[in-house]
């Protein structure tokens, strides 16, 4: 089940590029994001990891990070694979250096 508010985040889409953002729109992924109460389930990990932009979106993307490295059975391989996202590559990196799962299927 997926909480209200990432199901909210779902539909927004990805962070776009903060340069020119709107503020109404960042303002209404920062209080989703507030919402949402750690530790977040494998299946809103994986709608989370979607969410990353080009950029830190004014550090939404950081709290992002965070939620999703807290899913239960974290690193969750099958959502990290084929992106070149750099906040998904950042992810791989953070997993490889602090020698929790495998990286070499991503």
């Amino acid at each position: 089940m997926i909480r209200s508010e990432i199901r909210e985040l779902a539909e927004m889409g990805a962070f776009p590029p903060s340069l020119g953002a709107d503020f109404l729109s960042v303002r209404r992924r920062q209080e989703l994001l507030q919402c949402v109460t750690p530790p977040v389930s494998d299946l809103e990990a994986r709608e989370l990891v979607k969410l990353f932009g080009s950029d830190d979106y004014f550090g939404l993307a950081w709290t992002l990070l965070h939620l999703v490295e807290g899913a239960p059975h974290w690193p969750l391989t099958d959502c990290l694979s084929g992106s070149s996202n750099i906040w998904v590559e950042r992810l791989k990196q953070r997993i490889a250096r602090g020698g929790v799962g495998t990286t070499d299927k991503m």
